[in-house]
């Protein structure tokens, strides 16, 4: 018995990796990445209906986030698109920029330009967008995904009126009242 379960244990993460399929309509990658990419188990947490029109590139998406990382703890000023401050929409151009990527100025440019996507199809550099006291029911606020949880929930990297760039999560009651929508930058 227990060589029948160690055999299955075996063959079983082998065949669920061969199902991965990737999101983020980009490139197709180098072969050897592909490789890489299958071996990780996202796929266990996303939905089955795929559209093969997108590509998760892991590497851009590791290197966005390293650059918005880069700016942890830089302050917060209305109007400031980098390095030294950002404001929100700033922070978010300014990290796509880096990776020759235009995506908006402002947050409502920035949600008006890019694909809409649904909660459930999130992924670590997407865009997400929030109401602010000042905008009403309308977009005020966006930062971007670091990490999506099983049970829909995400952590996001933002230029904080009060704080400064940080890492918020979409639980915090703040956040979770002001949701808008995510955008997957084209």
């Amino acid at each position: 018995m227990c060589v029948v379960l160690l055999l299955f244990s075996i063959v079983m993460p082998t065949e669920a990796g061969k199902k991965k399929t990737r999101h983020r309509a980009l490139p197709k990658p180098k072969t050897e990445q592909r490789i890489q990419e299958i071996d990780n188990y996202d796929f266990l947490y996303a939905g089955t209906d795929y559209d093969d029109s997108y590509y998760y590139d892991m590497e851009a998406t590791e290197d966005l986030m390293e650059e918005a990382f880069k700016h942890i703890g830089a302050r917060y000023r209305s109007g400031s698109k980098g390095p030294g401050a950002f404001d929100c929409s700033g922070f978010t151009s300014y990290v796509y920029g880096k990776m020759n990527i235009q995506i908006g100025a402002s947050s409502r440019d920035q949600y008006a330009r890019n694909i809409p996507i649904s909660k459930s199809e999130l992924q670590t550099g997407d865009l997400v967008f929030f109401t602010s006291p000042g905008s009403g029911h309308g977009v005020g606020h966006v930062g971007i995904v670091v990490d999506v949880n099983p049970n829909g929930t995400f952590s996001f990297i933002h230029a904080s009126s009060k704080e400064g760039v940080k890492v918020s999560q979409s639980t915090d009651g703040y956040y979770s009242r002001r949701y808008v929508g995510a955008r997957r930058v084209k």
